[in-house]
């Protein structure tokens, strides 16, 4: 099902970028449109670069330290992504490569990709272990209880 939302995707956001740089081009004139989505791909990857600098750096640092640089890792898939979008020449894709590439929308991008993709995955990986979803006692789908008391059994002291 997922799947076929990313193929909607892929095909909707040529024609609306096809479509912006028409009716943009209309307003402002072909050079002026041309300018604008060669100004806008070389500022976005002015960002990404130092953006990715700054998350590499950040990445030492936690493992210096010995953490796990989770957020980080993410952070730079997300600018490999914002980068992707920043060469695409267009409009939309350059407005998708600034929101992954700019740090205050870029975390609540990962949070949301946190909670959707990774976790859920985890826990089919790791049988539930990642977010405690996993059974402590008993059996998950056991409809039989039986409810036995202490003087039922029979303990013999030697």
């Amino acid at each position: 099902m997922r799947l076929r939302w990313v193929f909607v995707l892929l095909l909707l956001v040529p024609l609306a970028d096809a479509l912006l740089l028409v009716v943009v081009a209309d307003a402002v004139g072909a050079p002026a449109t041309v300018a604008l989505v060669v100004l806008t791909g070389l500022v976005g990857m002015l960002l990404v670069r130092a953006e990715g600098r700054h998350t590499v750096r950040r990445l030492q640092e936690r493992l210096a330290t010995g953490e796990v640089p989770t957020k980080e890792l993410m952070d730079g898939g997300l600018l490999i992504a914002a980068g992707a979008f920043l060469l695409t020449p267009g409009l939309v894709t350059d407005a998708i490569g600034f929101l992954l590439g700019v740090p205050l929308t870029r975390a609540p991008i990962r949070a949301l990709l946190e909670r959707v993709v990774v976790r859920p995955y985890l826990d089919r990986k790791s049988g539930g272990f990642v977010t405690g979803g996993v059974y402590t006692a008993g059996f998950p789908d056991d409809d039989d209880v039986y409810d036995v008391d202490g003087g039922s059994y029979r303990v013999d002291d030697e």
